[in-house]
């Protein structure tokens, strides 16, 4: 019978989360769901000295901002658990010295001072030292100790550690999911370190005796770990355990497509890398951008469909995500690309929605001595109206109010170029022409002012460019937005009729 699927998202608390941290996440979500699994978030805080508080509500916080949450995990034990490592550091010691007692472990009582002595020994002479077979027999630990003196260091409480003993002369055969077969030979490996004296585990133990307790099925990770491939394989046979299986994600690199994107490959390029703001950096979150928007450019970031197809929801992810399509190579970040897709989930959302989130803007940018009616701000269906005639042209919501402002402020300037080009001897005639004929008009919809308007224009005779070009530029105060009479019904006619008389003084 097939194991249940359970995957893992294991991220340290040292910091925010960076992008790819959050791809991670979501690989590990799409597989969980697509095969009615379970996805498990365990903060690996073994490494204390590089704790940084606030950081694990940060991951929490992203994973449900996200819409990707944890089934189980801190503060939702479902039998597996504590989920943070450093609650669970009773744990590993009996495992480590479970595997010197099978002879696939010992003990290492070389201080720092020795073990950088020989390295430099070894640079010295054109060499590179690794702890291994080529001289474990002639350093300072269990293997060269008798059974007598290795009880009296450890009763003495001599300071040690525990390393894995590394077989000699074998050919390990690895799979994983995306990168298929891999060969290492053991005699290149190192003795790794699995326990510290300070009772603590490596990453690696823990990472290992937490995915067998936890019953993981699938580690699905980053490309960093790849090289810990071997160990953690011949963990789990020195343990006698069924091992999971694994797969590694590509890198996401830099916009330039030369080396793993960093926060400041951000800074300098203007755009986020982190999911929510941390410190002086902005996240996606404050950026403007919509989570689901994140979500769809993510998961495309080194794995495609097999299809032209660019536009996921998340349920649509979960139905098509395909762990053997995830690519080998890295993934080059397109921050132009990103502000596509908000372009596209930002017309998704209805403009109903969108109006919580413009209203603050309006607040703080709207001088209620411009407004031609302060109370604008207060009424709904009015900037439901006109976000849905603006935002078409708009990525983020940040982008409104420049699109929209003349819809809450009369102008008192206009494109000094629009009115060089525009601005002809007689359209201040025309222009008062077009304000008497408005005046008269009792239904002021934009479909009769339109067609009033136009009548008029075949009528006199004229071309459409003398009176559309200036009507527009009193309108907005230069030649730019939606349909020109859509605005001049919104704002009404008696604010229509104030701007023209308005521009007949100023120009």
């Amino acid at each position: 019978m097939n194991k249940k699927v359970r995957v893992r998202f294991a991220p340290s608390p040292t910091g925010p989360l960076h992008i790819g941290g959050v791809r991670t996440a979501l690989y590990n979500y799409l597989f969980a769901k697509q095969n009615n699994g379970d996805f498990i978030l365990r903060i690996e805080d073994t490494d204390q000295n590089r704790y940084v508080e606030g950081a694990e509500k940060y991951i929490i916080d992203t994973l449900n901002w996200c819409g990707i949450p944890y089934d189980e995990g801190p503060g939702k034990d479902l039998g597996h658990g504590p989920y943070r490592q450093s609650e669970r550091k009773s744990l590993y010691k009996k495992y480590a010295e479970l595997l010197v007692k099978n002879g696939k472990a010992y003990y290492a009582f070389d201080s720092a001072e020795s073990l950088d002595a020989h390295r430099k020994d070894h640079e010295q002479k054109g060499k590179t030292f690794i702890y291994n077979w080529h001289n474990r027999l002639k350093l300072n630990n269990s293997l060269t100790l008798s059974p007598e003196a290795l009880q009296t260091k450890l009763q003495k409480g001599d300071p040690y550690v525990i390393r894995f003993y590394t077989p000699q002369d074998e050919v390990l055969h690895l799979k994983d999911i995306i990168r298929g077969d891999i060969q290492i030979d053991t005699n290149i490996l190192d003795d790794k370190v699995l326990f510290k004296s300070d009772g603590m585990p490596t990453y690696h133990l823990a990472n290992i005796v937490d995915d067998h307790l936890m019953e993981i099925s699938h580690v699905i990770r980053g490309e960093e770990w790849l090289p810990s491939l071997a160990l953690h394989t011949q963990l789990y046979d020195a343990f006698g355990w069924e091992a999971p299986k694994f797969a590694h994600l590509p890198l996401i690199m830099k916009p330039q497509g030369k080396g793993k994107l960093s926060k400041r490959d951000g800074e300098k390029g203007g755009f986020p890398i982190f999911p929510l703001s941390w410190g002086n950096s902005v996240g996606y979150r404050e950026a403007g951008y919509f989570p689901e928007a994140v979500i769809n450019f993510l998961a495309l970031l080194g794995w495609n469909p097999g299809t032209e197809e660019e536009l996921f929801k998340l349920d649509e992810l979960i139905k098509v995500f395909d762990i053997n399509r995830v690519h080998k190579s890295g993934a080059r970040f397109d921050p132009e690309k990103t502000k596509w897709y908000n372009h596209y989930y930002l017309q998704e959302q209805e403009s109903e929605v969108l109006v919580n989130f413009f209203k603050p803007i309006l607040t703080e940018k709207l001088d209620k001595e411009l407004a031609f009616n302060p109370d604008l701000i207060d009424q709904d269906d009015y900037i439901v109206n006109v976000i849905s005639l603006i935002k078409e042209r708009a990525s983020f919501v940040s982008d409104f109010w420049g699109l929209s402002a003349y819809f809450f402020q009369t102008p008192i300037s206009y494109n000094e170029k629009v009115v060089k080009k525009q601005w002809k001897e007689n359209t201040p005639a025309l222009l008062s022409k077009i304000a008497s004929l408005l005046e008269a008009i009792d239904n002021f919809s934009s479909l009769k002012v339109e067609e009033m308007v136009k009548t008029w224009i075949g009528n006199e005779n004229l071309t459409f460019g003398q009176v559309m070009a200036p009507l527009r530029l009193v309108m907005v105060g230069d030649l730019k937005g939606p349909h020109l009479f859509d605005i001049m019904a919104l704002v009404g006619k008696k604010e229509t009729l104030k701007r023209i008389n308005l521009a007949l003084e100023k120009l």
